[in-house]
């Protein structure tokens, strides 16, 4: 057996979560997410908790059960609490500012990078060198970030680029080191 497939799924107050033959909704109080997932699975809803259940145990079934339950519960997560990635800017030079819904970045190009927050999801920055990526669904959270991160990824001489705040660079010696 799946052991996070048959984990249950407690559904907190204030959140409502339906189920449309293979699409599920979730309401919450930050806002709605819809999910479609394997038509094999089945979801039940009762008395604030998900159950996520497979109809055997091939292969491709068992793959899909652990995934269906973990998609139903980041939406439920997505719509209570939210998610956040956190970034940082490497380098003398390397800024970032917010100008309306757009995202202004300094990254040693002739030009500055500006990109445009996509539907909900919010960027913000506390500061001139870190950037926070906020929103509900954790898949376009985590993508806006990889996609802001794509400019400038960390190299590992200086540690010059765009990184997560969590991340560690494996930093290498250069060619002078190799005497």
């Amino acid at each position: 057996m799946s052991r996070i497939g048959i984990k249950p799924i407690v559904v907190p107050a204030g959140v409502e979560v339906t189920v449309d033959g293979n699409v599920i909704t979730v309401k919450g109080p930050k806002g709605q997410l819809s999910q479609e997932i394997s038509k094999n699975m089945t979801v039940e809803v009762e008395e604030g908790t998900v159950k996520v259940t497979r109809p055997n145990d091939e292969r491709h079934n068992r793959g899909q059960h652990g995934l269906a339950r973990t998609l139903i519960n980041n939406m439920i997560i997505g719509v209570t609490t939210g998610f956040e990635k956190k970034l940082q800017l490497v380098g003398v030079g390397y800024k970032a500012e917010k100008k309306g819904d757009t995202l202004v970045m300094s990254l040693g190009y002739s030009h500055p990078v500006e990109m445009k927050d996509p539907e909900g999801i919010t960027t913000e920055c506390p500061s001139q060198t870190e950037v926070t990526v906020k929103g509900i669904d954790k898949a376009l959270v985590g993508n806006y970030a990889a996609n802001i991160r794509a400019w400038r990824k960390p190299e590992p001489y200086k540690g010059k680029g765009i990184k997560y705040v969590d991340e560690v660079i494996r930093r290498k010696e250069g060619k002078a080191g190799a005497k």
